[in-house]
């Protein structure tokens, strides 16, 4: 199997891999007794191996933590299990990796204990878009890992790259698209909004959504696959049979150094950047424990190296790390992102999902 297939798994699970080198990094000589553990709810399969590997045995060894990590099932069934739990007083990981729309949903249980700012030392150098807070401005989650949906082409096809998001309009490009299966994956309603309507502030009202869903549905002729599984786009998009479409900038640029005839580009209205929560259960007793463990992951060390060995967008502002120019641009874009609107796949997820069923997929 090739590198670019052992990496190509999930979303999540290319994110563990390489950094074994984290336990040079100094942590505070705090919580050091014997007795102190923490159980860390993360992906199962390979990212919760590459985990176990490389970086909860260096943290283990920063700050004198054990951890006990937990294989959580992706989707809302972790989320649910959490609930349960911590209305019984249990909870099966202290923190866990989230998503932002289940962040935002265990926010309305109160189900996270607010994390303490003050305890993260890079607090103030995260991305505001990475951190998730409670109405009432107590910080709910704090990002974790990011990663970059773009606009990718088959080289051999495309022999110059596109510049915008428009293309995937564009009546050349008439069944040569691949784009991913959901309104809550995909973000096109975003994109749409981004590149027609002045900005994702298009979608706050019920007009402006039914607008963008009018707008998208011009580019059926243009989709060969809506895709739910990875997999299958990126063969078609290697062999040029589906030579454009939208997919993740990390695994992309994989298959790029691996000799495929394939790119990613970061569109003039941004890529798409989706990223993932560390969470604290209000069940947890192990509320100190757990600020020390996201205050490390928060290091721009840990960010760097994870940026360098995985290809992930660091959630820390750029001027702190320690990114060669060229490293960051492999990873991550000066071009203002498209922030996906979370906030509407909670409260209106029924009607979106129900919309994109008739107007989009049918």
């Amino acid at each position: 199997m090739s590198k670019f297939l052992d990496r190509n798994l999930t979303r999540r699970a290319v994110l563990g891999t390489g950094l074994a080198a984290a336990g040079v990094l100094a942590m505070p000589a705090v919580l050091r007794a014997q007795d102190k553990s923490l159980k860390v709810g993360v992906y199962g399969g390979y990212f919760k191996d590459s985990f176990d590997k490389n970086i909860f045995p260096e943290f283990t060894k920063a700050s004198g933590i054990a951890v006990e990590s937990v294989a959580e099932p992706t989707g809302e069934a972790w989320l649910v299990q959490l609930e349960q739990a911590a209305k019984a007083g249990q909870a099966p990981a202290d923190v866990s990796m989230m998503s932002q729309t289940s962040t935002l949903k265990g926010q309305s249980t109160e189900l996270w204990t607010p994390i303490d700012p003050a305890k993260i030392k890079n607090y103030d150098s995260l991305l505001p878009h990475f951190i998730n807070k409670y109405q009432d401005g107590r910080v709910a989650g704090i990002g974790a890992v990011a990663w970059y949906i773009t606009l990718v082409s088959n080289t051999d096809v495309f022999k110059e790259a596109p510049t915008s998001w428009a293309a995937l309009w564009e009546p050349a490009n008439a069944d040569k698209l691949g784009l991913l299966a959901l309104a809550s994956n995909s973000f096109l309603l975003e994109v749409t909004a981004k590149t027609f309507m002045g900005g994702t502030n298009a979608l706050d009202t019920d007009e402006g959504l039914e607008k963008a869903f009018t707008k998208l549905a011009e580019v059926k002729p243009n989709v060969r696959l809506w895709y739910r599984d990875e997999a299958q786009f990126e063969q078609a998009l290697k062999s040029g049979e589906i030579p454009m479409g939208q997919y993740y900038h990390d695994v992309t640029g994989l298959a790029a150094a691996d000799g495929h005839p394939v790119r990613s580009t970061f569109p003039k209205e941004g890529g798409i950047q989706d990223s993932g929560n560390w969470v604290l259960s209000r069940a947890s007793k192990k509320v100190d424990e757990a600020h020390v463990f996201i205050d490390y992951m928060s290091q721009p060390a840990i960010q760097g190296l994870m940026s360098r060995k995985v290809g992930t967008a660091p959630t820390l502002k750029k001027d702190v790390l320690d990114l060669t120019p060229e490293e960051f641009a492999a990873v991550a874009s000066e071009i203002e992102p498209i922030i996906p609107r979370y906030d509407l796949y909670t409260t209106k997820a029924d009607w979106i999902n129900q919309k994109w069923t008739e107007l989009i997929v049918s």
